[in-house]
Order: structure tokens, then C-alpha cells, then sequence
């Protein structure tokens, strides 16, 4: 029977380095606008739960999901012009 001590060590001292690299936070940057827009359309909708929605509500939800497409939309071109 093989034990996995051995092993474990070699997995945690490869895991050391926790701190983002300079590509990832550049990556992060870039899908900023996303998540914010993201962010914004879970908050309209948490707002809903606790009430029947008003239009006021709706208009909300409906703008934050148009504001998460335009960020999808902007960031695939962004990484479509990348490529070419």
C-alpha cells in the first residue's frame, strides 16, 4: 500500500504562490465592466425577492440584464480584435 505523505507535500509546496500574476489581474481588469454590470443585475433582482415587483422594478432588472449584455458584447469584441 502506497501512503499519500509523500505525495501531499509535493502537491502543497507547488501551491505556495497565492498571489495573482500580472496576466490574471490584467484578465480581471478587462472583465471589470462585466462584473460590475453583473453585480448590478443580481442587486436589481434581490430587490425583487422580498416583493411583488413593481414597474419601477422591472425597469431596473430590464436595464441592468441590457447593461451585463452590452459588457458581454464589448468584451467579445475586445477579445475578438485581440485574435486578429
Amino acid at each position: 500500500m502506497k501512503t499519500i505523505a509523500a505525495l501531499q507535500a509535493v502537491v502543497t509546496a507547488a501551491s505556495l504562490d497565492l498571489e495573482p500574476s500580472a496576466a490574471e489581474l490584467d484578465a480581471i481588469e478587462q472583465e471589470m465592466p462585466l462584473i460590475r454590470a453583473e453585480v448590478e443585475l443580481l442587486d436589481a433582482q434581490i430587490i425583487t425577492l422580498d416583493r411583488p415587483a413593481a414597474e419601477l422594478d422591472e425597469r431596473r432588472v430590464r436595464r441592468a440584464r441590457n447593461r451585463v449584455l452590452a459588457a458581454r458584447r464589448d468584451l467579445a469584441n475586445r477579445a475578438s480584435g485581440e485574435v486578429a
